[in-house]
């Protein structure tokens, strides 16, 4: 089995609290906090130390996906708090403008490939000129991304292979052509399978299908399984 969990994101839009509190029942071992939207850094950082995080193996947290009431230099400044943790800090590359601001991120700073609306990061490419500028970056692959920028997965094949040495985690869902997550679908699955060789066994997993209902997010569970099983054709 995979180590399959949740971004806090995808159950409870912008309610880190609700989403944990969906979650514990099911004791899963990896989880992404999420802060997509820049006014939501600051309060989640604050309540970091009286969240009950103690039953996972594996954190992490998506740093905002775009600036829009916070200055670069402010939310840099507010996830360097984040580095003693030593948790993968999930960054959108489009939104990394002054690169001095993230030098001592390390690997910490961990870029994530993108959907077709965004200028950067779509493809082996463009994050090689995004890896040339952050040398020391870690590599969350957005399996659902690469899906919507080429159906035929053979660019998800090239990334993996060109960046695999890097990969600290993998976002899994379905996106549509309007670059919106949903739930992983029959056809979905089958298209992930492809790629599921190259992705190591012990590579955390994070769910961010937009679901609520409880029998959905443990259907979604199963089928992020189900997506990354590795054919046995590819063992041979």
């Amino acid at each position: 089995m995979r180590p399959v969990g949740f971004s806090t994101g995808a159950l409870a839009y912008g309610d880190f609290r609700r989403a944990l509190k969906l979650l514990r029942p099911r004791r899963l071992p990896v989880l992404e906090v999420s802060a997509l939207r820049d006014h939501e850094l600051p309060p989640l950082l604050d309540a970091l130390d009286t969240l009950d995080l103690s039953g996972y193996s594996y954190l992490s947290l998506h740093a905002p996906s775009a600036f829009t009431t916070l200055a670069e230099q402010n939310v840099s400044a507010l996830l360097r708090r984040v580095l003693p943790r030593s948790w993968p800090i999930i960054m959108h590359p489009d939104a990394l403008k002054d690169h001095s601001l993230w030098r001592g991120f390390g690997a910490a700073l961990c870029i994530e490939n993108m959907d077709k609306r965004k200028p950067i990061g779509r493809n082996v490419r463009e994050l090689e000129a995004v890896f040339a500028a952050f040398p020391d970056a870690s590599f969350c692959f957005d399996i659902g991304h690469a899906r919507q920028v080429d159906p035929t997965m053979s660019e998800a094949a090239f990334i993996l292979q060109r960046f695999g040495e890097r990969l600290k985690q993998v976002h899994i869902s379905e996106v549509n052509t309007r670059s919106q997550h949903e739930a992983i679908s029959f056809t979905a699955l089958q298209a992930f399978r492809s790629v599921a060789h190259l992705i190591p066994r012990d590579v955390p997993i994070i769910l961010e299908t937009i679901v609520s209902e409880q029998h959905r997010i443990d259907e979604q569970l199963r089928l992020a399984q189900a997506a990354l099983t590795v054919p046995e054709a590819a063992l041979l």
